[in-house]
């Protein structure tokens, strides 16, 4: 190392230092010593102890718009969508809209659109570069329309699609679908979050069957080791009690069917949605609610046998908890 460059070093050094210090020196006030407090209203920094004000008309970073709601802010913002492992591309490509139209609104002309065509053509050549990426945009894909059509929320989606890019880098889909693969990691995350749905609803909005979604969900579960946890029937009550329409009471006395169930050992080897369907329509039953059992069977998409033989389980489970 040169002389210079050892002087330059040494300034730069002694400069660092300095701002350093300086820095330092503005977290306390210079009176008192106190702890200073930013009041971002009026644009001051304030001693917390004495009220000197040490700094005043600071530089607000914010934007310079107000918003008052978050339609208005999302429609105001100046900044791009955050990464998401949602799309294949995680968002960070061009996406050139499919509205024929200028940024006045106002329609394209006949050459301008053909021109669009031809952008959005290359675009999405170029987006999808090879057949990993072809893979996973269609298997996004998939995991959004089933996750749509049975309402789950984004977080679910977006476990289901990190779940789903392991599973590819791990080289588990040769041999299986990518259908079966996006199901399985779709209904894997459900079950992750606290939201799960059955194995009939989810092959209902899938386009393979229930066995090979089943059979690919014990796969990825055990090559990919995810830790999930047995299915929780009171994690189903919420939803049954929605869609029927039932008032709150109906859910507190169905959780507390369940957990006396718990207690009493019934729950063991049966299946948690048809012991949360008994219990909704057991606890309906307890709170003068008028509601059938092919109403409820509808709902949690479970024959009516399974509801009787449950709800009467449930009742002598909870009888002889409460007997003296």
């Amino acid at each position: 190392m040169t002389d210079t460059s050892i002087r330059q070093y040494t300034s730069e050094r002694e400069e660092d230092r300095e701002r350093e210090e300086e820095n330092e020196e503005t977290l306390v006030c210079p009176e008192c010593g106190g702890n200073l407090a930013s009041d971002a209203e009026h644009g001051e920094t304030v001693c917390s102890e004495c009220g000197l004000v040490v700094e005043e008309d600071e530089i607000d970073p914010g934007p310079e718009w107000r918003a008052f709601d978050a339609a208005e802010k999302d429609e105001k913002s100046r900044v791009g969508a955050p990464t998401t492992n949602m799309m294949h591309d995680k968002g960070l490509s061009t996406n050139i809209g499919w509205q024929d139209k200028d940024a006045y609104g106002n329609s394209l002309s006949s050459r301008q659109r053909e021109k669009m065509q031809r952008l959005r053509t290359w675009n999405e050549r170029f987006r999808t570069r090879d057949s990993k990426e072809r893979n996973l945009k269609q298997a996004l894909g998939e995991i959004d329309r089933m996750a749509s059509a049975l309402g789950l929320p984004e977080n679910v989606r977006e476990t289901a699609s990190v779940i789903y890019r392991r599973a590819l880098d791990e080289d588990l889909l040769p041999g299986r679908s990518i259908e079966g693969v996006a199901t399985s990691a779709l209904y894997a995350a459900a079950r992750q979050a606290g939201t799960p749905r059955s194995l009939d609803e989810i092959a209902a909005v899938s386009r393979v069957g229930k066995d090979e979604i089943a059979r690919t969900y014990r796969y990825v579960v055990r090559e990919l080791s995810l830790e999930i946890q047995p299915a929780d029937p009171e994690s189903y009550v919420p939803r049954f009690v929605s869609d029927l329409d039932l008032p709150e009471e109906v859910e507190r006395r169905a959780r507390q069917l369940l957990n006396t169930a718990k207690e009493q050992g019934v729950h063991s080897g049966k299946s948690p949605v048809g012991l949360a369907a008994a219990a909704v329509y057991a606890a309906s039953l307890l709170a003068n609610e008028k509601v059938t059992q092919s109403e409820v069977s509808e709902v949690a998409n479970i024959s009516e046998v399974t509801i009787r033989n449950r709800y009467h389980e449930l009742l002598e489970a909870e009888e002889d908890f409460t007997a003296p």
